[in-house]
């Protein structure tokens, strides 16, 4: 991600999980931007990076 939009476009993506209450995206232009997400459910990472692909990004790693 390389702009407010890219982070726009995860972020709505994410929010249209089920349960999910907050998307926090910390951008790093330069490199690999974090992405964090607070949930009143759990989520599997498998659909969490469906979402991000939705956006059009990929998953470089999972830290769940």
């Amino acid at each position: 991600m390389t702009c407010g939009h890219c982070v726009s476009s995860v972020t709505e993506e994410l929010t249209e999980l089920k349960g999910v209450d907050n998307v926090s995206v910390e951008l790093n232009s330069g490199g690999v931007s974090e992405v964090t997400i607070t949930s009143t459910l759990t989520l599997e990472p498998a659909e969490i990076s469906e979402a991000i692909a939705e956006a059009g990004y990929l998953v470089v790693s999972n830290n769940a």
